[in-house]
């Protein structure tokens, strides 16, 4: 794994952000969340049982490749 991708993993997690793509149980979705002093894009999945419709805020649970997160709703 290289530098930038081990800062980008790192520095997801926790992090608070919106769902950009409806996540639904099972099915990928994506969230942006502010990061670095930008905003980045990851595909994301939820644990929740129901969908996260867009705009549903989110926080990253868990980083699970350096473009993916597992996220739950605020």
């Amino acid at each position: 794994m290289d530098a930038g991708a081990a800062e980008s993993a790192d520095g997801a997690v926790g992090r608070m952000g919106r769902v950009s793509v409806t996540i639904a149980p099972g099915f990928p979705g994506e969230v942006i969340v502010p990061i670095r002093g930008g905003s980045e894009a990851f595909t994301a999945y939820t644990q929740s049982e129901g969908s996260l419709a867009v705009n549903t805020r989110v926080v990253v649970v868990e980083q699970l490749s350096p473009r993916t997160v597992l996220v739950t709703s605020c």
